[in-house]
């Protein structure tokens, strides 16, 4: 049986009205992700905007196109209990290019579980964003985190997955060229 030809989507997850308050740097993301937006559609990849229940619509500047999915999830895992994996699978999806709020949260637990649900992996750099922080925290400063999320998923082996980490400008929606085994 021959191989499933590679088929990128983007995952536009919780970039929504009433999250807006909350996003650590909300102008630079949703430009970054309206860009890559822009782009898939041009190469014809998918767009699939995943929203929180409740939480409003697509902020401005990420709004769906006619007949473009959207999954309502209730959870962090955007595959829990929704039509995710389904809508992939009819759109022929091989890779899931992973954007939006929160990083440790929604986007975070999304993109493991896209490994685990048989999907490649890219984790766009400057395409995910965390909530601003009270004073005084225990969390992290904002950008130390998108930084370290981004390192984690640069380390991560999944067993016969691509995880790759890109910033939106180095994303062209081609496979991604394997290791040529060992002699």
């Amino acid at each position: 049986m021959p191989p499933t030809p590679h088929r990128a989507a983007l995952l536009v997850i919780d970039m929504q009205r009433n999250m807006r308050p909350i996003m650590h740097r909300p102008e630079q993301t949703v430009g970054t992700i309206a860009g890559l937006s822009y782009r898939a559609r041009a190469a014809n990849v998918p767009v699939v905007t995943v929203q929180q229940q409740g939480c409003g619509d697509a902020l401005p500047g990420l709004a769906l196109r006619n007949g473009e999915p959207v999954v309502t999830k209730t959870c962090a895992d955007a595959f829990l209990g929704t039509e995710l994996d389904e809508t992939l699978i009819r759109l022929g999806v091989t890779e899931v290019l992973v954007t939006g709020f929160a990083t440790e949260n929604c986007v975070e637990t999304t993109a493991r579980q896209a490994l685990s649900h048989g999907y490649d992996l890219v984790l766009v750099a400057d395409g995910h964003t965390t909530s601003v922080r009270p004073q005084p925290t225990d969390f992290i400063p904002p950008d130390q985190s998108i930084a370290h999320h981004n390192e984690i998923y640069r380390h991560i082996d999944f067993p016969d997955r691509s995880v790759r980490v890109l910033p939106a400008t180095k994303i062209d929606f081609i496979a991604p060229k394997l290791d040529a085994p060992e002699a």
